[in-house]
């Protein structure tokens, strides 16, 4: 792990906010030259602390007005199995998240469906067809309290 200083932490936060602040903006946010400030954000990216440059789309705005979180359970823990349910879980674009659990299911996914028919669909023709898969829960997000995508720094 990285040990960052003051000046690392403030460019994190500013290009977490905004990844298309270009190195002379961050510069000049930071009290750095703009070359200076371009090394440090390489140098994030080589050590694999900046993962990408995205753009952040609203799921409403493209049709998918659902959010639903499922639990799976599997029917075996065998290497093999969970092996199998993580590739083929990976294919199916609507499942935003998928996170291997500790507690009563295995698995944790976040789903984004247009309405409550289209992840009937979802559900029926992919996630029931997922291998290995024993036991599905599903709830429905009734609102969106908070959603970011910035870690503290």
């Amino acid at each position: 792990m990285t040990d960052f200083d003051d000046t690392d932490r403030k460019l994190l936060r500013l290009i977490q906010r905004d990844a298309r602040l270009t190195a002379a903006d961050l510069a000049e946010r930071v009290n750095l030259s703009p070359s200076a400030c371009h090394r440090r954000l390489q140098r994030l990216e080589r050590e694999g602390v900046v993962r990408g440059h995205v753009a952040l789309l609203d799921p409403r705005a493209l049709g998918r007005r659902v959010t639903v979180f499922v639990e799976i359970s599997l029917a075996s823990q065998a290497d093999e199995v969970l092996g199998a349910f993580e590739a083929a879980v990976a294919r199916v674009p609507e499942v935003m998240e998928c996170h291997l659990t500790t507690g009563g299911h295995d698995y944790l996914l976040k789903v984004v469906a247009r309405d409550a028919e289209d992840f009937a669909r979802l559900h029926r023709r992919h996630l029931a067809g997922l291998p290995g898969v024993a036991k599905i829960e599903s709830s429905f997000a009734l609102k969106t309290v908070l959603s970011t995508t910035e870690l503290p720094i």
